[in-house]
């Protein structure tokens, strides 16, 4: 596979030169800046996914994959230029591995007929696709993450939260912000008190924030962080010695980056996913065979099973299974950016699906539908044991509250086709 690592700068070049292969894959990404910690292993898992399709398969359905990686720095502007550059190459479908890009081509891609895969990030609402044709969150989004933590603290609180107070420390941007709505809906309905605890980016001074924590010792803490911004916190919570299993963090608050530089201290803090964790699955030894070994590998081989490699990994995969459907349903190898969109919109990932790709139990079945381009929002809990080094999942994969979720997505779905004069439906 001839994989393009390009920037912006040069993507108008690229995307005027004869086409490299036949289904074009993009992927913003960010190896350098405040974020590359986190931003390089889903990267590499991501490449590494697609470099193994060719290698080992010659492709999907016959067709070699390109990958186009555009350089973002988790900057919006940034993400917006690399997909002005990039959409030229003949993109079936963009990552843009950050909630601010995704919120500005969310129009964009939609006039363009490209579909975006906000996985597990971006406009939650998203999930209505009959108000937003284009965009895609399966398997969860943030508002599933929230009220699964929330399920998950009524079950160690003996099914109660009345009288509770519970804090949310989150990155003081639109990721952020995402899960307050439904966090202050589940108050209503469970009795908590909500404590809202926002820190600036990127997220290295967080003094005040703990302090508050301690002063104030609410009985649990959920966080919506990224980067160094996780460290820190984790840091802090250790510093004030706040329990670390009554610690929280979204999927993005989940990573080895996250927990091990804060050594034992770390041992028992909890995390939301929405996949497996680990390396124990047979298609892991075909990354060593086809990937690693042939030194194809995106990076050094080190991030390997790490929860932020295994999804990109699983991006990739949900990617390559859409196109597989798509090229099922058109009859045809090369697709199209709409033929695509029609692929993701009718996909279906089952057990036997997952096991016949070597990756039994590792994420949740699902099916996409016109109406629903999110999934069911099936999400587990780990658990950070230090001493092994390792996430532990501690819980099966729960399914959210959806009689407090779906009017919540009816509702954001039907202001934003308000306001954009969109009229929902399915085509």
């Amino acid at each position: 596979m001839k994989l393009k690592l390009i920037s912006a700068a040069v993507a108008a070049m690229i995307a005027a030169a004869p086409a490299m292969a036949e289904l074009t894959f993009t992927a913003l990404s960010y190896r350098t800046g405040p974020y590359a910690a986190n931003g390089i292993p889903f990267a590499d898992g991501y490449q590494d996914y697609f470099t193994l399709l060719n290698e080992r398969d010659g492709g999907i359905g016959g067709e070699r994959v390109n990958l186009v990686e555009c350089e973002t720095g988790y900057n919006t502007e940034k993400g917006v230029e690399c997909y002005e550059s990039t959409k030229g190459t003949g993109a079936l479908v963009y990552q843009p591995l950050s909630t601010g890009i995704t919120y500005q081509l969310i129009p964009k891609a939609t006039a363009d007929g490209i579909p975006v895969h906000s996985m597990g990030y971006g406009r939650t609402s998203a999930k209505n696709g009959e108000v937003f044709r284009n965009i895609f969150n399966y398997p969860a989004n943030y508002w599933d993450g929230a009220s699964v933590a929330i399920k998950h603290l009524l079950d160690v609180n003996g099914g109660a939260l009345d009288g509770k107070k519970i804090a949310l420390v989150y990155h003081n941007s639109a990721y952020g912000k995402e899960p307050i709505r439904t966090l202050e809906e589940l108050a209503k309905k469970h009795g908590f008190e909500l404590m809202l605890l926002p820190v600036d980016h990127p997220g290295q001074e967080q003094k005040s924030q703990w302090l508050q924590i301690r002063r104030e010792r609410p009985d649990h803490v959920l966080m919506w962080g990224w980067g160094v911004m996780n460290q820190v916190a984790i840091q802090e919570a250790v510093n004030i010695r706040y329990p670390m299993e009554n610690f929280i963090g979204i999927w993005w608050s989940g990573s080895e980056n996250d927990v091990l530089p804060a050594g034992d201290g770390a041992n028992g803090y909890k995390a939301l996913t929405f996949h497996n964790t680990g390396s124990n699955f047979p298609l892991f030894e075909d990354i060593q065979k086809y990937v690693v070994g042939a030194g194809k590998a995106a990076g050094a081989g080190d991030q390997i099973g790490t929860a932020l490699y295994n999804r990109g990994l699983y991006a990739a995969m949900l990617a390559a299974e859409a196109a597989k459907t798509a090229q099922g349903i058109h009859n045809t190898g090369p697709l199209t950016p709409a033929q695509m969109r029609d692929g993701m919109e009718n996909l279906e990932i089952t057990e036997e699906k997952m096991a016949a790709l070597g990756l039994p139990g590792f994420g949740p079945s699902f099916k996409v539908s016109c109406q629903n381009h999110g999934g069911d929002g099936l999400t587990a809990v780990v658990q950070w044991d230090a001493g092994a080094k390792q996430w532990n999942k501690i819980t099966d994969f729960i399914a959210p509250d959806a009689d407090v979720l779906n009017p919540l997505v009816e509702a954001d779905a039907a202001a934003y086709a308000a306001e954009s004069g969109i009229t929902p439906g399915c085509n």
